[in-house]
Order: C-alpha cells, then sequence, then structure tokens
C-alpha cells in the first residue's frame, strides 16, 4: 500500500494571497519582526536570487509601482547598488507620494545618491536583467494602461525578469492574467506559495518558482489554514513490495473500455500504461473492428467486442472513455457500463468520451469510487461554461467538477489539480512536450491500474497524477520536449513505480 508523509513542508503548502496579506503581520509580531525588516528581508532575497540565477551581469532596470512590492524593489535596488551593480530605477508614477514602509525603502534609496526617473522605453537597451516590482497581489481589475504599457515593453524585450512575489498583472489566487502580465523568468515569492503560481497561465508566467519564507513561514502556517498542497514524486514513499507467492490475481483486473472503429490508439495506450504501472490483468472490451490493431505488439493484452456484462463482472476496476467515440455503439456501451456501476459499485475512472457523453446525460446518477479526468474543455462541458472560465480559475472549476459529479476530479493541464471536493492539490512536474496526444490515455491508464491494486481514489490520483507528469520530465530531461510521444514514457513509468 502506498503510504504518503503527513508532515508538510512550507514549500508544500499552498495559500490564497489574501491569508498572506491577513496573517503576516500577526507572524511577523509573534517573532517580533517589524514590518519594515520583513521587507528588507525580502528585498535581500530578490537581489541574491537575481545575482544567482544571473550571474555576471552588472546592469539592472529596476520598476516600481507604490504598493508594498515598489518598497521591496526599492530594497532590492539598495542591496543591487551596495553589491557594486548599475542599477535604473523608475517608478511608474513617480511623483506620487508614497507612505508607511514604501517610503522608508524609498527614503533608503535615494540616500544612496541614486534618482527615482521615469520609464522610457530606451532603458531598456540598456539594461540585462529587469526587477518588476510593478503590481502585488492586491491588485482589483484588470491591468491600467500606463502600467500595461511598461508590462508589454518588457514582454517584448528578451531581458531576463526576476518578478517579486508575483509576476505584475497576476492573479495570485487564481493565476488568471488580468489584461496584461509579466513573462517572469524567476519569481521570489514570500512567506506562503501563492495558489496562482502554481497552475494555468499563473505557472506559465511565474518561471521558476522560488520560495523565501522571510524567516516567519511556520509561524505563518500555524495560523493559516492552506487551501491546497503541492504534489512532488519525492513526497511519496512507493507501493509497498509484493509478497514472494505473489500470482496475478492478486494485483487487480482492470477493465478499459473504448476504441470505437477508427479509434483503437487511445485504448491501445491506456491498456498498456496500465499493464507497466503494475496491474496483474487488463482486459480491453473495444468495436469489433479494432480488436487486431489493439492486439498487435502486445499480446498480454485481453481484448473482446462482446460480453460486456460478463467483463465487467470480472473486472477489479474500470477505465472508460479513450476513444470511446459519441455514436450510437458507444452511447450503448457508455450507458450499459454506467448502469452496471450504479448497482455493482467498483472503482471507475472517467476519461475522454465518456466525460463528453456524461455531459449530455439527462439522468445521470452519481457513481462511488469515482474519478473522472477532463482537460480544460471537457470541463467546459461538464460544467456548461467556456474554456475560458475554467482556465481564469482552475482550483474552483476543479472543485467544481468533483462536487457536481460526486467524484475525485484530475483537472488536467499545466499544474494539473487533483481536488476529492474537500481538499485540492497541484502537480509541480510536467512540461509543454507533454501537450501531445496520447498524454491523456496514459494518465487514465495509470489512474486504472492503481485503483485496481488497490490505492483508494484520491491517493490514487495523487501519486498517478505525479507519477505521469515525472515520467514525461525525465524522458524531456534525456531527449527534449519536441516529439516527445506519449508511449516513450512507458519505461519510465515502469521505473518510477518500482522505486
Amino acid at each position: 500500500m502506498l503510504e504518503k508523509d503527513n508532515s508538510l513542508s512550507l514549500t508544500q503548502k499552498l495559500y490564497r494571497a489574501d491569508q498572506v496579506r491577513q496573517y503576516e503581520r500577526a507572524a511577523a509580531e509573534s517573532l517580533s519582526i517589524e514590518m519594515y525588516d520583513l521587507m528588507k528581508k525580502a528585498g535581500r532575497a530578490v537581489f541574491d536570487q537575481a545575482a544567482l540565477q544571473f550571474p555576471n551581469i552588472d546592469n539592472y532596470l529596476v520598476l516600481v509601482g507604490i504598493g508594498n512590492n515598489a518598497g521591496d524593489g526599492y530594497i532590492a535596488a539598495v542591496n543591487a547598488v551596495k553589491a557594486g551593480k548599475n542599477v535604473t530605477l523608475c517608478a511608474i508614477e513617480p511623483d506620487r507620494e508614497v507612505h508607511g514602509d514604501v517610503a522608508k525603502a524609498k527614503a533608503q534609496w535615494l540616500a544612496t545618491g541614486s534618482a527615482v526617473q521615469t520609464f522610457d522605453v530606451s532603458m531598456l537597451n540598456k539594461a540585462e536583467v529587469v526587477i518588476d516590482a510593478l503590481l502585488g497581489t492586491g491588485i482589483n481589475g484588470l491591468v491600467r494602461n500606463e502600467f500595461a504599457d511598461v508590462i508589454e515593453a518588457i514582454n517584448a524585450s528578451i531581458l531576463p525578469v526576476v518578478s517579486i512575489d508575483v509576476p505584475s498583472g497576476l492573479c495570485g489566487d487564481t493565476g488568471e492574467t488580468l489584461g496584461h502580465c509579466i513573462q517572469a523568468d524567476v519569481t521570489v515569492t514570500f512567506v506562503g506559495i501563492k495558489l496562482g503560481l502554481t497552475t494555468g497561465a499563473g505557472k506559465q508566467h511565474c518561471g521558476k518558482l522560488v520560495f523565501a519564507d522571510l524567516g516567519i513561514g511556520k509561524a505563518f502556517s500555524e495560523l493559516a489554514r492552506s487551501d491546497a498542497t503541492a504534489m512532488d514524486i519525492k513526497h511519496f514513499k512507493g507501493l509497498a513490495p509484493r509478497p514472494i507467492n505473489s500470482h496475478k490475481g492478486n494485483h487487480g483486473r482492470l477493465l478499459c473500455i473504448g476504441g470505437n472503429a477508427g479509434m483503437s490508439g487511445a485504448i491501445r495506450m491506456t491498456s498498456e500504461a496500465a499493464l507497466r504501472t503494475g496491474v496483474g490483468m487488463v482486459k480491453v472490451f473495444a468495436h469489433q473492428q479494432s480488436i487486431v490493431q489493439i492486439c498487435a505488439g502486445r499480446p498480454e493484452l485481453m481484448v473482446i467486442s462482446g460480453g460486456l456484462e460478463e467483463a465487467l463482472d470480472w473486472a477489479t476496476s474500470i477505465v472508460i472513455g479513450p476513444g470511446l467515440g459519441r455514436d450510437d455503439w458507444a452511447k450503448s456501451v457508455f450507458d450499459t457500463t454506467m448502469d452496471y456501476c450504479q448497482h455493482h459499485p467498483k472503482p471507475v475512472v472517467i476519461d475522454a468520451d465518456a466525460l463528453n457523453l456524461k455531459a449530455v446525460n439527462t439522468s445521470f446518477v452519481a457513481l462511488p469510487d469515482c474519478i473522472i479526468t477532463p482537460h480544460s474543455g471537457e470541463a467546459s462541458r461538464l460544467l456548461n461554461v467556456s474554456i475560458e472560465d475554467i482556465e481564469s480559475n482552475r482550483f474552483n472549476y476543479a472543485r467544481q467538477c468533483a462536487q457536481r459529479y460526486d467524484a475525485t476530479c484530475v483537472l488536467k493541464g499545466a499544474g494539473s489539480i487533483v481536488d476529492n471536493q474537500q481538499h485540492s492539490w497541484v502537480c509541480r512536474h510536467g512540461n509543454p512536450g507533454m501537450a501531445t496526444a496520447g498524454m491523456g490515455d496514459v494518465l487514465t491508464g495509470i489512474l486504472g491500474a492503481l485503483v485496481a491494486q488497490g490505492l483508494k481514489t484520491d491517493m490514487a490520483c495523487q501519486f498517478g497524477v505525479s507519477l505521469h507528469a515525472k515520467a514525461g520530465d525525465i524522458v524531456a530531461d534525456e531527449f527534449g520536449q519536441r516529439g516527445l510521444l506519449a508511449s516513450d514514457l512507458f519505461d519510465t513509468i515502469r521505473s518510477i513505480v518500482n522505486e
């Protein structure tokens, strides 16, 4: 049985931006740390990361707004000057009065003998790195034009960018871009990792995510409840060793349903992925015209086109959807399977066209031990909203999918999310090379194999999503992202699941 360490580190816990704003002062006060000292720590951390990530660079351009992020930017600029760097600091509204700790930080910058300048695009020609301290987590609504113009100019340049806390123009809670958003190379986030940095557009725009707790992370985590958890394959202890007297019947019987005429590839990848993840036996129910293609080259698969109810009786868990289609054959197979599972509860993974059929099935009845695995397009159909809606708040819509269909939901994409109706987990692994045909089918096979081997649905999803994404990263690191095929993952999946 798989075990997971229950003691979560600070880097695993994810928070809403308002939680950080609400509790960071109390956490600092509990340790007798002034907020200005916290700002100085943040600014120092930003400069240290800029120097570490982009060594041998001397010309810094620091861009500030008027909020606390600006204060961090001023302090970062001070540290850069002290390190002998050439620093140009620009404020979007240089004549606007700032207050409190931001004013103290600005005064410290002016005390170096430097000025606060007005931004001009030509400044980008002299810079080697940009520190983005324009907008923080407090932004409400779309980015104003004066900030949008600067953001677009930075994004159009080839300069590396270090963003403070969140890339300017990104919603820290949802990962939605608010009209215009900095594309950072590195984002240094403080106190608690914000949800929006871990999935969807947020994962893209933050670049490399660096966490600095500023010495108050533990105190903060005792005050604020984490809304979600970051998943990393290293956090899982793995599957238990098999008994010496094992036989194939001890390790699950998985029935994979799909493979309509002309669509044999998807269910073939699902079923082979299940075998590579360690399930004892795999049977495929497919259209008569797909049997030869599914069998070819993988004799370990049992492939049938009739006797669906007998196959459902045989199985300990079920996968339905890859290559299923939406014609009359598909609808009949789907209805038979759903009716069976309502009266004979077994773990079931619903994917691909089965999700599309589920979305239009007015007689839907919830199933126990059910996993649904939509990408954003399928989720939009399940919830009757737009794809843009899904991507604008992936955590929210993953939860809605899980609750509406009484299931554990895996919302696939950059930073795949697992939601079991009470808690969310987001995957740290994965790369753009995995955006290719068949990757979702492979994940479905992994999930089916894990529940067939006895894992509970939410744990199977957490481990399976991490396993799948990590395998993709390993293969991409060795051979490159372009040209990555779903079937390239099979050997690596086998290797990881045996660790």
